[in-house]
């Protein structure tokens, strides 16, 4: 069977294949193939035998496709360190702008680096290393500096320099010198001047380092001779998906619940009222919670529920929650085990929201009590997506977001006609990569997904 393309999710656990025909009027999910990843030998085991098992859904023999586009979390993902000058200011905008490309940040420094922060980057041995630091013509020792001292640990790794434009010549010299000229990739600068987030630019670049270095990372080195397309960091997909839909229906959140983490995505502009208070905050927004996953990462999340409230809310005793965790799959079969991955998808959402959504906080002053909006303001988003293999099919998890709404009034979400949406045919991390080269086709498979017009 020929196919017109094939879009593969490597992720820490699975890998999905979803098969697209595109090449008509209206574009069409087919349908998809699973299998375990095999990154500690070669992804491409795994993605062959999703391949397979599409083939078997499809009830044909053989698969042929003219493309193939990829998306990878495997192996880590995407991790960097960012680098910056002061927390609130260049720090921030980076961290934002690699968090909105779909990276997980393992350490974030301001200031000049220290010989602590050296042996942690050694251990954590990033996969891309971005530094920042000064507005334009402002301060500039300090990206110099950390440049200096990070190119000392001979990574060989990708430095992405996203500071002051007046270093750009000076450090680009540093690395000719040094022979390290193929390591460096300069972009502008992603906090150019007081209060302005330059994410755009910085996003574009991280994507393209990524692709061009993911053979470099466990289990992907052979990842091009299948994939003859653009690869990029899935949570990084999503948010294209994301931005796609806002440009398309308004403002929106994406909650994107998985086995390891639980990442969510917004686009929206804050309302008049809140306007004076939003200075510095994104219009796209991505915050990753690495530790709260239903699959990977569920006894992380276990532990968060005190003393007997998991029992409670499912009703179970010890001994069938001991079972539940024996035999603990991604994919729940009973009853039970369905109960209590939605209470862990409802655990991990909540917290989630909470670090996520801004909140109205209260200041005293000289003028007295004052209510003043702190965090990204959502007041204004319209949609709420749901995408991850527990909030698409479980079943009521619609349900989680409205209570969720219900019980923070002072979190600054819509308080009345936001519509929930599911990513029925779990394309989102699909569709965003696909995007980059066909966006009106991306338009209609999203929609079809959500189940609109």
């Amino acid at each position: 069977m020929k196919i017109d393309v094939l879009v593969a999710e490597i992720g820490s656990t699975t890998t999905i294949v979803n098969a697209f025909n595109i090449h008509n009027k209206n574009p069409l999910f087919l349908d998809r193939g699973i299998a375990k990843t095999t990154v500690d030998t070669d992804v491409l085991e795994g993605l062959q035998l999703a391949i397979k098992d599409l083939s078997n859904n499809l009830k044909v023999n053989k698969i042929e496709y003219d493309e193939m586009f990829a998306t990878s979390s495997a192996a880590g993902g995407l991790r960097m360190t960012v680098h910056g000058l002061v927390y609130e200011m260049t720090v921030r905008a980076s961290k934002e702008a690699a968090l909105n490309a779909g990276a997980n940040i393992h350490l974030v420094t301001a200031n000049k680096i220290t010989s602590k922060d050296l042996e942690k980057i050694l251990d954590i041995n990033p996969n891309i290393i971005l530094i920042a630091g000064g507005t334009d013509y402002g301060e500039k020792e300090t990206a110099l500096y950390n440049i200096k001292k990070i190119l000392e640990l001979d990574l060989k790794v990708p430095i992405i320099y996203a500071g002051n434009i007046e270093n750009q010549e000076e450090i680009i010299k540093y690395f000719k010198n040094k022979k390290k000229e193929k390591f460096l990739k300069v972009v502008e600068n992603v906090y150019p001047r007081v209060d302005y987030l330059n994410i755009l630019p910085l996003r574009k670049i991280i994507y393209e380092t990524f692709e061009e270095n993911i053979i470099y990372a466990k289990g992907m080195g052979h990842i091009f001779e299948m994939v003859n397309q653009k690869i990029m960091p899935t949570p990084g997909s999503v948010m294209e998906s994301t931005m796609i839909l806002r440009e398309n229906l308004g403002n929106i959140i994406t909650i994107d619940v998985g086995g390891a983490t639980t990442d969510i995505h917004s686009v929206s502009i804050p309302s008049d009222d809140f306007l004076d208070f939003q200075e510095g905050e994104p219009l796209s927004k991505r915050t990753v919670e690495g530790d709260l996953g239903v699959y990977i990462n569920h006894i992380n999340v276990l532990k968060l529920f005190k003393n007997n409230e998991i029992f409670n809310k499912i009703s179970i005793n010890s001994d069938e929650l001991n079972n539940i965790l024996s035999n603990y799959s991604y994919i729940p079969a009973s009853e039970q085990e369905k109960a209590f991955v939605f209470e862990l998808t409802k655990k991990c959402t909540n917290l989630a929201l909470d670090r996520h959504v801004g909140d109205l906080k209260k200041v005293f002053t000289s003028s007295g009590l004052k209510i003043i909006p702190e965090g990204k303001d959502l007041t204004q988003v319209k949609y709420i997506v749901l995408t991850g293999g527990a909030l698409i099919n479980l079943d009521n998890t619609e349900k989680i977001i409205l209570e969720y709404i219900k019980k923070n009034p002072t979190k600054l979400l819509p308080r009345e006609k936001v519509t929930i949406l599911k990513d029925n045919d779990y394309v989102f991390a699909s569709i965003g990569v696909l995007s980059l080269k066909y966006p009106e086709v991306a338009v209609k498979l999203l929609k079809n997904s959500l189940r609109i017009e």
